[in-house]
């Protein structure tokens, strides 16, 4: 038996509460919240709850992953093991991380923000979790792609680049691509996001590439919602059966044949992705996963979830000729709780996937990037996960003091970030989230520099200086 709250005690392996928890949830309880009451709302939720943590505990006792194969290898068995899946084979992890591809490192000064000067081609720094939860079915599923491929640099802004303190002879950008599928009706589409979100968004930039060569004038904007939107329609087309000749969504000027169709027309999934550059962020949102950026100690929301009373959505669909129904939450036809989704073809027009795109410069102020599923939002307001994620990271240089050397970074996960996507799928079971969780944080700082107080009497403090651990 364990205590997880004042006069809250449950089973013996359901969550571990330590020192460094109670810290950082000072706030929350400062505001009079309970962080255990719908957690412990029956018996077999404790049970999975249990089940989860014990998993999670067992990935964290082997110690952060560092190389791919290992990360692949410890969140599969995480994934597959919670989610009761029969085959029990690795190999249909909901996680995916692709390879990385090293790249000469230098200097760029990000446009539009605070100045701040960031690595070019550094590999960022991440960590993810994903997990059943409550729920009988795993249909989450992550793609994690560390430099998948290099984007022409007209794509990063129209401003004047040379004044923006590139280096004159670049041409292109290193992006590295982070995606969050909230699958529903099964895991079919979810997992064909995985595997083809980001190489079909790298065939829409070659064919706007061929096509003008960025010398239309548009922004940075619009040039990625051009290629956003096309990348999203190409893969719902492709989930439904239609696969395009050449690159892009079948269009008056694109041929398509039919095929067999990747899921039934049943089954759908939300598409969260994101793509980071040395000076910008890309997002891009079909659903109602987020993503939010903390800034200066501030979230801001990268993307809108899509649901049926948003008042512009409520009006589309209306418009088309659908209905929004009140039956346990607003719901499309009253089945389906998001008006944007990639698949669902029994309810179209009405559900469409063209996704909504955000840029945004990058600024010196910064912490951390999280995408996550709805498991973790619906308990979890944007403002809380922020500062539980940004003071986990903080915290666990303050106990570590030092970072990941440069030849180990996007070898893995890092395990800043990895703690505090851990500490987040915490608190969302603590909250009472009854979905698939699924988080990635990314830690935005390119280096950190954490003053640790010396010990009374050591040399450090006789001598007067103190040099900060780490690179």
């Amino acid at each position: 038996m364990e205590k997880i709250a004042d006069g809250v005690i449950v089973e013996d392996g359901a969550i571990q509460r330590s020192e460094d928890d109670d810290i950082l949830l000072a706030s929350e309880q400062s505001q009079g919240s309970s962080c255990s009451l719908s957690f412990i709302s029956d018996a077999s939720s404790i049970w999975i709850a249990a089940e989860d943590f014990r998993l999670l505990d067992t990935a964290l006792e082997m110690g952060t992953p560092e190389s791919v194969d290992s990360v692949k290898s410890v969140m599969s068995s995480t994934s597959i093991a919670a989610s009761g899946c029969a085959s029990g084979e690795l190999g249909n992890s909901c996680v995916k991380v692709m390879p990385t591809v090293g790249q000469e490192v230098v200097e760029i000064q990000a446009y539009g923000a605070s100045p701040c000067r960031l690595p070019l081609s550094e590999l960022p720094l991440w960590g993810l979790v994903s997990i059943c939860g409550r729920r009988p079915e795993m249909e989450d599923t992550t793609a994690v792609v560390p430099q998948f491929s290099d984007f022409p640099l007209w794509m990063r802004s129209a401003a004047p680049l040379v004044d923006d303190g590139i280096n004159a002879s670049l041409t292109h950008l290193a992006g590295h691509f982070f995606g969050v599928y909230d699958g529903h009706g099964g895991v079919q589409v979810a997992k064909y996001c995985q595997e083809r979100m980001h190489m079909a968004l790298v065939e829409e930039m070659r064919s706007l590439t061929e096509g003008d060569g960025g010398s239309n004038g548009d922004d940075c904007q619009k040039k990625w919602e051009r290629v956003f939107i096309d990348c999203f329609l190409k893969v719902d087309s492709e989930v439904g059966g239609r696969v395009t000749r050449g690159n892009g969504p079948p269009r008056e000027d694109r041929t398509s044949c039919s095929a067999e169709p990747i899921a039934p027309e049943t089954v759908g999934s939300t598409a969260v992705v994101a793509v980071l550059f040395a000076s910008h962020i890309i997002v891009a949102n079909c659903g109602d996963s987020r993503a939010v950026i903390c800034r200066g100690k501030q979230p801001i929301p990268l993307s809108v979830d899509h649901k049926p009373n948003r008042e512009d959505e409520y009006a589309r669909i209306e418009e088309a000729g659908g209905k929004v129904i009140q039956w346990n939450g607003y719901r499309v036809l009253g089945v389906l709780a998001m008006s944007r989704s990639i698949g669902d073809r029994y309810l179209k027009p009405w559900i469409i996937a063209e996704p909504e795109v955000t840029c945004l410069a990058r600024s010196k102020e910064d912490e951390c990037l999280i995408l996550a599923s709805d498991g973790l939002w619906d308990v979890l307001s944007n403002e809380e996960v922020c500062n539980a994620a940004r003071k986990r990271i903080l915290l666990w240089y303050k106990k570590n003091g030092g970072a990941a050397s440069p030849s180990e970074r996007g070898e893995g996960a890092d395990p800043a970030a990895q703690a505090a996507a851990d500490y987040l799928l915490k608190l969302a079971i603590q909250k009472g989230s009854k979905d698939n969780i699924t988080i990635i944080v990314v830690d935005l700082r390119p280096r950190r520099k954490i003053r640790v107080k010396p010990l009374v009497g050591s040399p450090q403090q006789e001598g007067g200086a103190l040099t900060p651990p780490g690179p």
